[in-house]
């Protein structure tokens, strides 16, 4: 997967680019401080990578320590659990969560893994289509109902059956409404509950899915689904598609949580676990010269 994260921040180097066209081995900081602006890093966290960076002068190997020291609580560590792992799937409409549980779902395969799907978006007749699109592609079991049906049934029933036939994983999405509404906020919880009764200790993991062609603006989004249901992890997707990648940075940073994948396209295979250094040093490469 070496190269994949990298290449999906080729957007943002190229607004890098638009500011600094000619790449250098030291810049100022104030030359600094409009490239990470422009890769759309938080004002705030500017301000404060820049004041601790004591020198005027700034080199690759300064910089590099000062972003990889944002992304601090970006590293992830699997819970203790009794198959199946149950993973929520939560986010808004629009954030690509159907595609990513697919992808999520090869992933498992792809590794031997006994994989079944839970429908939970049963706000949209669209999700659950799409998403019984995919099992039938990837050849992976799903539990699906019509719409309006309650969600923690269905996510219940999968979890049943996933115990029941020896399943290893257990993916469930849910609806997507705007996180402002408490309808949603309601139905997340009641997944939880339900979930802890099908299976003790489940769900072991919550994964949010951002847009990372969003940028700063998702940081509300994550708080607000952190503060419905306990998130532990984030996935960004679209990152192959947006200018925005200083953005993770800032993501990281906010909500002190752990980025654990990055969607780089629309395939399966495109879903690779976010490697800190693999993304800062790209980000350096569209920035810094190489030393000779």
């Amino acid at each position: 997967m070496l190269g994949f994260i990298k290449k999906s921040l080729s957007k943002t180097a190229d607004a890098i680019k638009s500011v600094v066209p000619k790449k250098k081995i030291i810049f100022t900081k104030d030359e600094l401080e409009e490239i990470l602006l422009e890769a759309d890093v938080e004002y705030e966290l500017v301000e404060i990578i820049i004041e601790q960076t004591y020198q005027t002068k700034i080199t690759r190997d300064i910089l590099r320590s000062k972003l990889l020291a944002t992304l601090a609580y970006t590293s992830y560590k699997e819970p203790e659990y009794e198959a199946p792992f149950v993973e929520l799937i939560v986010g808004v409409n629009g954030a690509g969560k159907t595609t990513t549980v697919s992808k999520l779902a090869q992933k498992y395969k792809d590794e031997g893994k006994k994989v079944i799907l839970g429908a939970g978006d049963t706000f949209r007749a669209a999700a659950i289509e799409q998403l019984t699109l995919w099992s039938k592609k990837l050849d992976i079991p799903i539990v699906a109902s019509s719409q309006g049906h309650d969600s923690s049934a269905v996510a219940y029933d999968t979890i049943d059956s996933a115990k029941s036939k020896g399943f290893d994983n257990v993916i469930i999405d849910t609806a997507g409404r705007l996180h402002t509404q408490t309808n949603l906020a309601n139905e997340l919880k009641k997944i939880n509950r339900i979930c802890e009764k099908a299976h003790k200790g489940s769900p072991h993991r919550t994964l949010l899915v951002i847009d990372g062609t969003q940028g700063n603006s998702a940081i509300a989004q994550a708080k607000a689904f952190d503060d419905m249901i306990g998130i532990d992890g984030i996935i960004i997707t679209k990152l192959d598609g947006t200018a925005k990648g200083g953005s993770i940075f800032s993501i990281a940073y906010a909500l002190e949580l752990p980025i654990v994948y990055v969607g780089t396209g629309e395939q399966p295979k495109d879903l690779v676990a976010f490697d800190k250094y693999e993304f800062v040093d790209g980000l350096l490469d569209a920035i810094f010269e190489e030393a000779s």
